[in-house]
């Protein structure tokens, strides 16, 4: 049956495709290039102190990025407060691309304790982002507007649950495709069968990056993919869509890889800025501040660009008028900037936040 953008798209192939005729030299090439920057990043991790200061930072970007590719849009300043401050006020979209980070970090957990990729982890990272208990979607649904219908996807019950299954067979299995070749075959099929009644992006791009350190060619989920996606948006969907209806594997594949490889290139980028302001500032606080330095006050002030009191308490750094008065010190020092969020008061590392902001 011809592919119609109006009726489910029942005869959607399962993976992986019948045959390989996308193994181009092109598209070799271009692989190599992505696997090479993507071991460099993952070789580069490991210089961080602390790796929850990578999730915290490049993370909350990835998230803001990734929503904003649904039209849910957040400032920089807004998320990374609404982040560290309870008493900060939070919009429904700031909101939202909080649960994104709170999904990613949560199933990469459970991804990494139990090995396995299943539905229930798919399912899980949905229901996370989107604050809710259903499961695989029960209706039919249509992408598009009022005007127009791009696409329509599969049906929903067994139709749908077996191409699903599909999907995490071939995930899974130990083949002979190269994982990052079997990323952009996964990362279309699961936009195609569109098993929820939304956030079906946001999940499968999460999905992307759990995969990446699934099959160990990263250890942590930090690769900032939304960002070339976002840049390539229109792109993007003229690929995917060309996969759709012309079966044209090889430029969506390709496409997929140079992602992985400029965005590789720009997280390590931030990585290595991120650790050498931290050296910067370690150095700093021990020549001008040596009474109040501890490797530790300088570790959670690269946790997350804003830091305030409680934190510092939280993590056994010092008591409550201790803390106040390293930050102030630190203020003083012209590393923080002190701001005000309704009756609490945040403490800004404005070189980390210029940082994570640059494009």
């Amino acid at each position: 049956m011809a592919f119609s953008r109006n009726k489910p798209y029942n005869d959607l192939p399962l993976l992986p495709p019948e045959n390989r005729y996308y193994e181009t030299i092109n598209l070799y090439k271009k692989l190599s290039e992505s696997r090479a920057a993507l071991a460099e990043l993952k070789g580069r991790t490991p210089v961080i102190p602390n790796p929850l200061m990578l999730v915290n930072t490049l993370v909350l970007q990835e998230a803001r990025d990734s929503s904003i590719i649904e039209n849910i849009v957040t400032s920089n300043d807004k998320l990374y407060r609404a982040f560290t401050s309870e008493r900060a006020t939070k919009d429904p979209y700031t909101k939202e691309v909080l649960r994104y980070r709170e999904a990613l970090w949560q199933t990469y957990e459970e991804l990494r304790k139990s090995g396995h990729i299943n539905l229930d982890l798919i399912v899980r990272i949905f229901q996370i982002i989107k604050e809710t208990d259903e499961k695989i979607r029960k209706k039919q649904v249509k992408i598009g507007n009022n005007l127009i219908t791009v696409y329509t996807p599969p049906e929903p019950g067994k139709m749908l649950k077996d191409k699903l299954y599909n999907w995490i067979q071939f995930a899974t299995n130990n083949d002979d495709i190269d994982p990052l070749i079997k990323m952009a075959l996964l990362h279309y099929q699961f936009e195609c069968i569109h098993p929820f009644s939304d956030g079906n992006g946001r999940t499968g791009r999460i999905l992307n990056v759990l995969y990446l350190t699934y099959t160990e060619l990263l250890d942590l989920p930090i690769l900032y993919l939304s960002k070339y996606i976002l840049e390539y948006k229109s792109e993007y969907y003229r690929l995917f869509t060309e996969v759709t209806e012309q079966v044209k594997w090889e430029d969506w594949i390709i496409f997929i890889l140079e992602a992985v490889r400029q965005t590789a290139k720009f997280t390590l980028a931030k990585i290595n800025a991120i650790y050498a302001l931290f050296q910067k500032v370690q150095e700093q606080i021990k020549t001008d501040a040596s009474d109040i330095y501890s490797y530790e006050l300088v570790e959670i002030l690269f946790h997350q660009p804003y830091c305030k009191i409680g934190i510092l308490v939280k993590n056994n750094v010092a008591s409550r008028n201790t803390a106040s008065k390293y930050l102030n010190r630190l203020v003083n020092l012209g590393i923080l900037d002190k701001k005000v969020e309704g009756r609490e008061i945040l403490y800004l590392n404005k070189e980390l936040y210029k940082i994570l902001a640059k494009a």
